[in-house]
């Protein structure tokens, strides 16, 4: 490891596998304090419901009046709002919309065998809750990006939760996307409100959205009760860059990430040490002009740089590591692009910031982190969805396939299955 300013630097040749392995790893989002304060919580909202998280508004955040916004509220919050934010909403809705409409599950139907039909249909999930986080930052973003992909799949009931007092932003969006149920609490009381409801908030069968450790630990304990999307760490961010690169667009890049919180982590994997030792000079000045100086400062703390031999290194690492969002700093980048396993989003050559993914190009923003890029995937509206199969046999089918069932049900020992087909048959 070389001593830098900024970022800890490793040359990709002189690690071993190992250590290679070390590195990637991310620390484990969930720890014992958080969840024995979580557990509290949950049994508190167990037991009070809408006393419990009025109780805890007024610890955590602020006290209000009412729980669930008024419908003329939300719509008074869009009306009201500036122009140019209207605008910017309107964009990002339309592109969100465009690039989320394709998807969704699809059905189909096979006859596996004559006489036996078997298909699948896609139903929405019912009721979804989306969490979206208030604080310092009110993330008008995450709710778009929850809200849309939902309508599209035509889910019934979405509720909103976000800390009170809710965000005048936040309240905009939700009056603009004609969405009525938004409820005013945060934390992981909002969390297990949405899983085991109460008198003001509506249970859900799925809750979606980011938040900080607590609500990442409540929506562990809430699957009990409720599916969730997924379980996310810090946010974090991979850029794969050459001698070619513009330092100033790097640095940006990079701290547009490290501003998020403290425990973000961005990674900076280059073909050049000199660029590396360029970058960080830029980040550092850049940082000056930066009111999240100090949150980003204590990011960088636990980040680091590493020195590949080779672009193709470059992107056989950043696979190993499985970034949320990957940024391809390449003038030539489709054959990195192609070269490319696991990755949350890719961003693909030099004019194309994370940024864009986070807002308005029309991708979703919600993506595994700390690793499970190799596993799992961003949100989509198929995430507000499910599947039913159906089969159907005729007499020809049922005549065909009894022989199978019926020998492979008495090797189970389960001779009631097979039962069920062989009266079928003497009938």
């Amino acid at each position: 490891m070389t001593a830098t300013n900024l970022l800890s630097t490793y040359r990709l040749t002189d690690l071993s596998d190992a250590e290679i392995e070390r590195l990637c790893a991310r620390p484990a989002p969930l720890d014992g304090r958080v969840l024995d304060v979580v557990t509290a919580i949950e049994t508190a909202v167990r037991e009070r419901g809408d006393a419990a998280l009025r109780a805890f508004n007024a610890r955590f955040d602020t006290a209000v009046d009412a729980l669930l916004v008024d419908e003329e509220r939300l719509a008074a919050a869009w009306n009201t709002a500036a122009p140019d934010f209207r605008a910017a909403v309107k964009t990002a809705t339309a592109n969100i919309r465009a690039f989320h409409a394709p998807q969704g599950s699809t059905g189909y139907e096979v006859e596996t065998m004559p006489g036996v039909r078997c298909w699948r249909e896609t139903r929405p999930i019912e009721r979804v809750g989306l969490y979206v986080p208030g604080g310092t930052a009110p993330l008008v973003s995450t709710l778009l990006m929850t809200a849309i992909p939902a309508q599209i799949a035509g889910c019934a009931r979405i509720v909103v939760a976000t800390p009170p007092p809710a965000a005048e932003p936040i309240l905009a969006v939700a009056g603009y996307l004609g969405l009525t149920e938004v409820v005013q609490v945060g934390g992981a009381q909002a969390v297990f409100a949405l899983a085991l409801g109460t008198k003001s908030v509506p249970r859900v069968d799925k809750i979606f959205g980011p938040g900080n450790a607590y609500v990442t630990a409540a929506k562990w304990r809430a699957s009990r009760f409720c599916a969730i999307d997924m379980i996310a760490g810090p946010s974090e961010v991979l850029v794969i860059a050459d001698a070619e690169a513009n330092l100033a667009w790097v640095a940006a890049d990079l701290l547009s990430q490290a501003e998020h919180g403290t425990d973000s982590q961005v990674v900076l994997v280059a073909t050049d040490a000199a660029l590396v030792e360029a970058i960080e000079r830029e980040i550092e000045a850049q940082l000056d002009t930066l009111p999240r100086r100090e949150i980003a400062e204590a990011a960088l703390a636990h980040s680091f740089a590493v020195l590949a031999e080779s672009v193709e290194a470059a992107a056989a690492f950043s696979n190993r590591y499985a970034p949320e969002h990957l940024i391809l700093h390449l003038d030539a980048w489709q054959s990195t692009a192609r070269a490319i396993t696991n990755a949350g989003s890719v961003f693909c050559g030099p004019l194309t910031p994370e940024s864009v993914g986070d807002y308005a190009s029309g991708t979703n923003h919600t993506l595994p982190t700390a690793g499970f890029a190799r596993s799992a995937s961003g949100l989509g509206v198929e995430s507000f969805q499910r599947t039913v199969t159906f089969q159907t046999l005729d007499r020809t089918g049922l005549d065909a396939l009894a022989p199978a069932v019926t020998t492979l049900a008495r090797a189970e020992a389960l001779d009631a299955h097979a039962r069920a087909v062989t009266l079928r048959l003497d009938s």
